[in-house]
């Protein structure tokens, strides 16, 4: 699992660098089907930076990754925790088809994970249609997924194409300088992981998503930062920013400490190559992981009602 659940992005100090943001004290909520999302092209646009939503989104780890843990834990696959299929007609607004798409995407990398094909047509009809309500249908070939759906055979490269199908889609957005659309779609996608790893805690108390848990710390900060960025022109994460906040509050009495283990020899194409392995320690108590995922179900619910 990538390094989302040991490490930080780099040092605070220099993702605050990389954030660019020109003056946004006037920045106005536009109408129509994706105006009331967009990035306005005025000396008055907010601007993350490529560069930062992309290392964040590289170092979240894919729907499919997060649910591999999950199934590592033994637990028996359950529907009923996720967003059920069928409800993208209600997200009227730009960011709620965006948010719920990256929600869309983490059910299907649970379900694929899982091997219940019966139910992947249902949420690739959703994602497929969240996806153009957006404007980024293209890249979602619903034939080909629908039918790899279907064959029990074809699952991991159903999953391939599922992440590279969403890979695309960031590209896209971030080329089209819609990175605040990226970052909806990456919020929802880790909050639903995120979601669904709190339900399956409070059936196993397994330690090590509880450590899982309690490592996403280092995300959250990041998150934070990104989201309030976002918070100065839009209304909708805006909103997100007061209830990330809030999260952040509970993370902060988690204790996470990183030291260096023995080094690891391999041998890799014939080279000896060796490897500094990394020792994570999480402290957190029993009522900071129900706290966190008490305010992490508030903040998806909010999300998908």
């Amino acid at each position: 699992m990538k390094k989302i659940f040991s490490t930080a992005l780099g040092a605070m100090t220099s993702l605050s660098v990389v954030l660019s943001l020109n003056s946004c004290s006037s920045c106005s909520q536009g109408q129509g089907e994706l105006a009331d999302f967009q990035e306005s092209q005025d000396d008055t646009t907010l601007i993350v930076s490529a560069e930062v939503v992309g290392d964040m989104i590289q170092n979240i780890s894919s729907p499919v990754e997060m649910a591999n843990e999950i199934k590592s834990s033994g637990v028996q696959f359950s529907q009923s925790t996720l967003n059920a299929a069928g409800q993208e007609g209600k997200y009227e607004t730009s960011f709620k088809r965006a948010v719920n798409l990256g929600v869309y995407a983490a059910d299907l990398g649970y379900i694929n994970t899982f091997g219940k094909n019966l139910v992947v047509v249902d949420y690739l009809s959703s994602i497929k249609r969240l996806a153009d309500g957006i404007g980024v249908g293209q890249f979602l070939n619903f034939t080909l997924l629908s039918r790899m759906a279907k064959d029990n055979t074809n699952l991991d490269s159903l999953k391939q194409l599922s992440v590279s199908s969403f890979n695309e889609i960031d590209k896209y957005l971030r080329e089209q300088k819609r990175s605040n659309v990226s970052t909806a779609i990456v919020v929802g996608t880790w909050l639903e992981g995120i979601h669904i790893t709190g339900s399956v805690i409070e059936q196993t108390k397994d330690k090590g998503l509880i450590d899982r848990l309690g490592e996403q710390k280092n995300i959250v900060e990041i998150l934070q930062i990104v989201i309030h960025t976002y918070a100065r022109s839009d209304n909708d994460f805006k909103a997100l920013a007061t209830e990330i906040d809030k999260l952040k509050a509970i993370y902060d009495n988690v204790r996470i400490t990183t030291e260096m283990g023995q080094p690891v020899t391999k041998e890799v194409d014939g080279m000896l190559v060796i490897e500094q392995n990394e020792i994570t320690t999480v402290e957190i108590t029993e009522e900071q992981v129900a706290q966190i995922i008490a305010q992490i179900k508030s903040m998806r619910n909010s999300i998908v009602e």
